[in-house]
């Protein structure tokens, strides 16, 4: 990735962040659809750039279209278990193989797709920006360090798969619940008792993360480097 490019991610992330807060202070009469449709054309302008310079082809695109659909399939396939849902680890390796913007794209798209199934709600806008957030972080971090497989390779991905789940993608989620509660006029107690109330589910999805990125991690990321090699994406 460009360095203008490793600007553009970050900052699209910040505005959308600002502009979902904002929804919820100034324009909350605003149908959430609305805001989620327009995170993810956000989402998508660096691909729209690199792909009017024809640097990305039809391969690269269904890789991405795969993986969002396998990340999806990954959180619906353990949908009577709370909180238990590999959808972390596939955007988490998705963004190690393509790089940080592809993998904020597989992290926002996932959860605005999966949420058909899991229920729609003024919560998508800040689910889609937290995982969005985690894929984006992941291919900032490791995207350049993947070829360095082995155990300590693998603790490295799993410690901060754990991290970024439980961390910042629930920090950004509570968020949503704090502004549901409190509106306008939050409190120190009140916002430490929501992310109290909500450190075990966080717990939860940072554990089955990092389970499966050192499980079956480096396999995956192995699969996907085949095919980015095979049809020079």
């Amino acid at each position: 990735m460009t360095k203008s490019k490793q600007l553009l991610m970050p900052i699209i992330l910040i505005l959308s962040l600002c502009g979902i807060i904002a929804w919820q202070f100034v324009f909350k009469e605003v149908n959430y659809y609305i805001i989620c449709a327009a995170m993810l054309l956000l989402s998508m302008l660096p691909f729209f750039i690199s792909f009017e310079r024809k640097e990305t082809s039809a391969a690269e695109i269904s890789l991405i279209a795969t993986l969002i659909a396998l990340a999806v399939a990954s959180r619906a396939a353990f949908y009577l278990i709370p909180q238990v849902k590999p959808i972390g680890a596939v955007v988490v390796i998705s963004a190690v193989c393509l790089g940080a913007e592809r993998g904020y794209i597989v992290g926002t798209f996932s959860m605005f797709i999966s949420n058909f199934l899991f229920g729609q709600g003024f919560w998508t806008p800040f689910q889609m920006a937290a995982l969005g957030a985690v894929g984006l972080i992941s291919g900032l971090l490791l995207s350049r360090v993947k070829e360095k497989k082995g155990m300590k390779f693998r603790i490295i991905l799993s410690l901060l798969g754990f991290f970024l789940t439980f961390a910042v993608y629930g920090l950004i989620v509570d968020l949503s619940t704090i502004l549901m509660m409190y509106g306008h006029k939050p409190t120190v107690k009140g916002v430490l008792s929501v992310y109290g109330a909500g450190v075990l589910f966080s717990l939860m999805f940072g554990i089955t993360t990092a389970v499966f990125l050192f499980l079956f991690g480096e396999a995956f990321i192995r699969k996907i480097d085949r095919v980015t090699t095979k049809f020079g994406i």
